[in-house]
């Protein structure tokens, strides 16, 4: 029987934009044979406490990193503010994947704006990088369970 892989997704979800483009990534990863469950920060509210109180920030935190802990492999979308022409990855998914990295976590990169250069740093952790839409619409059919590395021809600052 063939593993399936949990899968955090990590991406920005503060405009309708960026979540119209992470649940594209989501249907694409139902599609993959080879995932399971996937995770989605923002999805699991906490209640118990006011937004931005230490209480929620604290518990919001744990929650993310317990499930980057339990899951098989991060899928980071680094595209942020796409619509404003703000092309830095969003510091919370960057962070995100350096966690990932350092705990031998595998990261698979994702993003639509194809043309623009990608940081050494981010570019060199990536197992995978699927780089503009035609690109991304491949990861249904990536083995989450080889993990071959993929490369695209991007410019690397």
């Amino acid at each position: 029987m063939e593993k399936k892989n949990r899968v955090y997704l990590a991406g920005p979800f503060f405009s309708e934009n960026q979540i119209k483009r992470l649940d594209e990534i989501q249907a694409l990863l139902e599609k993959n044979s080879t995932i399971g469950d996937i995770f989605r920060p923002g999805k699991h509210e906490y209640t118990a406490a006011e937004f931005g109180s230490l209480e929620w920030q604290t518990a919001v935190y744990k929650h993310d990193i317990n499930n980057i802990n339990i899951s098989d492999v991060v899928v980071a979308m680094l595209d942020y503010k796409l619509e404003e022409k703000e092309m830095e990855p969003d510091s919370g998914t960057m962070w995100e994947c350096g966690y990932a990295v350092a705990n031998n976590i595998p990261v698979i990169g994702v993003r639509n704006n194809s043309d623009e250069p990608l940081n050494l740093m981010l570019a060199g952790s990536l197992t995978a990088f699927f780089n503009g839409h035609d690109s991304i619409q491949k990861i249904k059919d990536y083995d989450f369970n080889s993990l071959m590395t993929r490369y695209e021809n991007v410019k690397v600052l």
